[in-house]
């Protein structure tokens, strides 16, 4: 099993996680090309450089904001103007009218993902993030969900940072995402509505049920965008690492604090031995519920309103019910902590009146993925492993998909060019 562990002992922040994505070997390049389908590419500029802290060497990222010091901002001090520019990330209700300049809400920050030409699951992740940290600031402020503004000059870096780690945890393709207890920081820090305690009002909320840590540094370690990374990918929260680590990456923070302002990411293998335990596996769910009575055109509104709630996989199969009614049976699989969610769903936007619920375990092959070069260019491909032996790969259909496009092809030809790559490669061996 690939695992992906972030190690956060110097906390996590947006810009941090850019950088250990790349360090672990995230392509630059690729990242860079995916965020440019936001269209915003007028809006910002990425700069990626080498940087050292405390004589650890890692990657630094700086999301540089176009004509980010307006006069909207003339009223912050110095500190406060270091805080928006490298993206302490942090969200707030905007009441001051007087700005002449566009602010975004959750809204506009859906319908600019929603209408990119990025994959399904990029933009199902970073929907999650984004509305993670509105849900919190709404909270916060007491205010709706679709009432909270983000300033212009956070929302953007907040985009770049949440899309691009949307992004790298696509573009890594791990079967688990683990963390480590969660450093918060201490302290106090300056946003536009003055001093704030460390961990932020939102950045508490976020973490809400995920185990920190506090008070290593007087200053604020984890932000609500580091914060929202953790809480929607990560399946497992543990200091202990019982895993073999394969690559180890460094994203560079922008303080310099008594300890490496670092985050250190790591690509690791899970041991043999854990196999054998009984709690290896994530216990899921399955819901389902039989309608006969209902458009059928909803069916497809419905199962993006499931996927956006965290469902795992929604299908329908056709049934015949009692008195002879042709029906569908909606079956929705999902994690515990998703059922209430997925639920609301069902009985708001269906006309189901009732909803079974039963506990399923999935038994997987092991998997990992490789790259195959094509003469239309590469392509992921997902191979699966029986007793240690490569039993089967499979194309993933969303590179299959950009190349066909790309070079105005069948798609068929690129699957069949990728299959003879695979035989090749089988038959070298």
């Amino acid at each position: 099993m690939k695992i992906l562990y972030y190690d956060c002992f110097s906390g996590i922040s947006g810009d941090m996680n850019l950088g250990a994505m790349i360090d672990l070997g995230v392509d630059k390049e690729y990242l860079i090309n995916e965020l440019s389908k936001l269209n915003l590419d007028s809006e910002y500029e990425i700069r990626i450089r080498r940087e050292n802290k405390k004589g650890i060497d890692g990657t630094k990222v700086d999301v540089i904001l176009k004509n980010k010091y307006n006069h909207s901002h003339d009223h912050l001090n110095e500190e406060a103007k270091h805080h928006y520019a490298h993206k302490h990330d942090h969200f707030h209700d905007h009441h001051d009218h007087t700005h002449s300049h566009a602010h975004r809400n959750l809204k506009d920050i859906e319908d600019i993902i929603y209408s990119s030409s990025l994959n399904e699951n990029v933009k199902k992740l970073s929907i999650d993030m984004f509305r993670k940290i509105a849900q919190a600031e709404a909270k916060v402020h007491g205010k709706s969900l679709y009432e909270v503004h983000f300033h212009e000059v956070g929302a953007v870096d907040s985009i770049v940072d949440i899309v691009g780690a949307a992004i790298c945890i696509d573009y890594l393709k791990v079967d688990k995402i683990m963390a480590s207890h969660v450093q918060v920081g201490g302290g106090f820090v300056k946003c536009a509505h003055g001093l704030i305690p460390v961990p932020a009002p939102a950045t508490v909320e976020i973490l809400k049920g995920i185990p920190i840590k506090s008070g290593i540094v007087p200053f604020e370690t984890t932000t609500p965008t580091g914060a929202a990374i953790l809480a929607v990918n990560v399946d497992e929260f543990t200091d202990e690492m019982n895993f073999t680590i394969e690559k180890i990456g460094y994203g560079i923070g922008n303080r310099d604090l008594k300890i490496p302002n670092v985050l250190r990411v790591y690509i690791a293998r899970e041991n043999e031995e854990k196999k054998t335990e009984p709690n290896s596996h994530i216990k899921q769910y399955i819901l389902e519920t039989n309608i006969d009575d209902m458009n059928p055109e909803i069916y497809s509104y419905i199962e993006e309103k499931l996927f956006d709630k965290g469902a795992l996989d929604v299908f329908k199969t056709p049934i015949i019910m009692k008195k002879g009614r042709i029906a569908v049976k909606l079956s929705v699989l999902v994690r515990e902590k998703d059922i209430k969610a997925i639920q609301e769903v069902i009985f708001k936007e269906t006309t189901s009146i009732g909803i079974r619920k039963y506990e399923v375990e999935k038994i997987m092959l092991e998997r990992d993925f490789s790259k195959i070069s094509t003469i239309y260019g590469e392509v992921t491909v997902k191979n699966s492993y029986y007793k240690g032996e490569k039993i089967k790969s499979k194309p993933e259909y969303e590179d299959c998909r950009r190349l066909a496009e790309e070079n105005n092809v069948p798609i068929g030809e690129i699957y069949r060019e990728v299959y003879k790559r695979i035989e090749g490669v089988s038959n070298d061996k």
